[in-house]
């Protein structure tokens, strides 16, 4: 095995005293006053000389101001210190996002401001009661997924300095890794949040977009940006983003606070892989075995592996660099490229200057052919309950990046560029070493707002490979059981039709507060007919019988959450010849959902064949102002 460039090993506290940097063992240590942060704070900084020959931070704060915050945080009441979520943690952040005070370079000495409020994020962060340590190294200006692109040096890997340790987010997973801090920010237009992590052996969280405030934030693509989490296990890393998720007016693409949060199934679940063609490891044989074992140790916890069509996810990663996106990050950048192209990064420069190639036009067309293939990733996403890829195809070296800097780039991009672009959420944990020493790395996708339940998944598939944590942290524990986000006593209903996301009647869910739930499949034991009635909408119906026929099917469907009060309203409004009955999902479990009288389908045109109803009006000839109508959110 290659040397390794960083030595490492658990923080020592005293002679005889060693400190796990997760959450749990810090509350634990402050709970039982085994001691305070200023003492947590002294080791920190002898443990961080000893890493400093990687060009790990950018800024670091001093030993006095480090010593003020502790000393005010000791002085809290009690009373005050116990509901503090993040009292004494120690957390880094990624030198593109503001502190009041400090300088923000995003990469560029030139660049460097400095900034007169906080990033909301960070400020609520140190409501909670953490402690900022620093500003790490990055790729400038958030571009690129290597972490060499920096003039303060390329952070290499602390596995073996030979690699790289990710980008562009390098020093925030990288500090993680090394138990400089318990947690940190990075940033993830591109995969930023999700490549560096797959490469220390640590937990990359990046969230639904517009769940985390980006204000404070220097943007890269401002409507693909999100920020993200690096920790040591999936369990840290929700409960840092139980504290950042908020909404934040003042910024322009923060989401209003929604009651729908997608809850993915916890057993029986569909996680669907590339098809094999389409698995990509660029000749790493390693890699590619490591995943074989991530897809069984997945199904191992529960899962039915399903190969899907890559295509369109590939279609729509190759439009953030190779389309007029990156005509984004130009807009940002334009006034200081021009006066100051000297200061950049060659490679960031050549990249972002290419925007100059893309018109307003290009801009609109690649919206169009973003807007269907999303289309296409739909009918995907209703096959499947959440998407399993490699969190990167393989781990080149720092000596292959530079001869081949965009060649290898791209290469990285290969499972991750496409998540913005289609508002999915995603979380990338540890699968394992290669023979050679270098960490491997599993990404789960899932659709927007599944954030708590994928990383429900995420920990059962982190604790099942039984991997140790960053570099060697100790084992993974046993991850916390989800949280049920509904009310205890809400009710669950089963729509196939207009009350469909987007359809015609799906305002009437809304209206009473519904949340959304899940999109799955009925057993398949039923018939769906199209009925004539206004808006049009389907008619389900069991086949009587113990078995399945030649003749059923299972039919797409999802599942709406309701309160006691909402739901009976809900189902007083329904006309006949439809009605509330039991339904038998795919999974085994039933639900309650709407099923059609019979007789009303005795002369209906019978649609089972298409699967769904969105299937059949996708696939009907009907008029622009019919197709309005039946898709139209009211």
């Amino acid at each position: 095995m290659p040397p390794r460039s960083i030595g490492c090993g658990r923080l020592l506290l005293h002679a005889q005293t060693t400190l796990d940097l997760c959450l749990p063992s810090l509350r634990e240590a402050y709970a039982n006053h085994a001691y305070t942060p200023s003492a947590l704070i002294k080791a920190l900084l002898t443990h961080l000389q000893s890493c400093e020959d990687n060009p790990i931070w950018i800024y670091r704060l001093s030993e006095t101001a480090l010593m003020q915050r502790t000393a005010a945080l000791e002085s809290l009441p009690a009373s005050v210190r116990q509901q503090l979520p993040l009292y004494g943690i120690p957390f880094a952040i990624k030198d593109n996002i503001d502190v009041a005070g400090l300088p923000t370079t995003a990469g560029c000495p030139d660049y460097a401001y400095v900034p007169t409020q906080t990033a909301t994020a960070v400020q609520r962060l140190l409501d909670a009661g953490a402690i900022l340590i620093g500003k790490t190294n990055l790729d400038q200006f958030a571009t690129g997924l290597v972490g060499t692109r920096s003039p303060y040096g390329a952070c290499r890997n602390p596995f073996d300095g030979r690699y790289i340790s990710g980008g562009s987010s390098s020093g925030s997973a990288v500090s993680v890794a090394l138990g400089l801090v318990s947690f940190s920010l990075g940033t993830d237009t591109a995969g930023s949040g999700r490549v560096p992590a797959a490469f220390n052996n640590i937990v990359g969280l990046k969230p639904t977009r517009g769940l985390i405030s980006t204000s404070g934030v220097v943007p890269a693509c401002r409507s693909l940006d999100c920020v993200s989490i690096f920790a040591q296990t999936v369990d840290d890393a929700v409960d840092v983003l139980e504290v950042l998720d908020a909404f934040d007016p003042k910024d322009a693409w923060s989401r209003p606070v929604r009651a729908a949060r997608m809850d993915l199934p916890q057993s029986g679940f569909r996680f669907g892989i590339p098809q094999g063609e389409q698995l990509e490891f660029f000749g790493d044989l390693q890699y590619a075995a490591r995943f074989a074992d991530g897809i069984g140790q997945f199904t191992a916890c529960g899962g039915q592996c399903v190969e899907i069509d890559y295509t369109p996810f590939l279609a729509v990663q190759a439009l953030l660099y190779q389309g007029p996106w990156v005509a984004e990050r130009w807009a940002q950048l334009e006034a200081f490229a021009e006066a100051h192209a000297d200061a950049m990064h060659p490679v960031v420069r050549a990249v972002i200057a290419a925007a100059k190639n893309y018109s307003a036009t290009d801009a609109f067309r690649a919206q169009y052919q973003l807007a269907e293939l999303r289309r296409q990733t739909e009918a995907i996403w209703s096959q499947i309950d959440v998407l399993l890829v490699p969190g990167a195809p393989t781990l080149p070296s720092i000596d292959a990046v530079n001869a081949q800097p965009i060649e290898q780039n791209s290469a990285l991009g290969y499972y991750t560029n496409f998540v913005n672009l289609l508002d999915l959420a995603a979380i990338t944990v540890p699968g394992g070493f290669c023979t050679r020493g270098l960490p491997f790395g599993l990404t789960l996708i899932g659709p927007a707002d599944s954030d708590r339940s994928l990383a429900a998944l995420a920990a059962r598939l982190h604790y099942a490979g039984q991997t140790q944590r960053g570099m060697g942290f100790g084992p993974v524990p046993v991850p916390k059981p989800l949280r049920d986000s509904s009310a205890a006593n809400e009710y669950r209903l089963a729509v196939v039709g207009a009350h469909l996301s987007g359809m015609a009647l799906n305002h009437q869910l809304i209206d009473c507060g519904a949340r959304f739930v899940r999109a799955t499949q009925t057993a398949p034991k039923y018939r769906l007919y199209a009925l004539e009635t206004t808006p049009p909408k389907p008619g389900l119906v069991k086949e009587i019988g113990s078995s399945p026929s030649n003749h059923t099917a299972s039919i797409a469907l999802e599942i709406w959450s309701l309160t006691p009060t909402a739901f009976a309203s809900f189902v007083a409004q329904i006309p006949a010849p439809l009605g509330v009955g039991t339904i038998e999902l795919i999974d085994g479990q039933s639900v309650q959902g709407f099923l059609c009288e019979s007789h009303a389908v005795v002369d209906a045109k019978e649609i089972t064949s298409f699967g769904g109803w969105r299937a059949y009006i996708q696939s009907t000839r009907t008029t622009p102002n019919e197709m309005n109508y039946l898709t139209k959110e009211r």
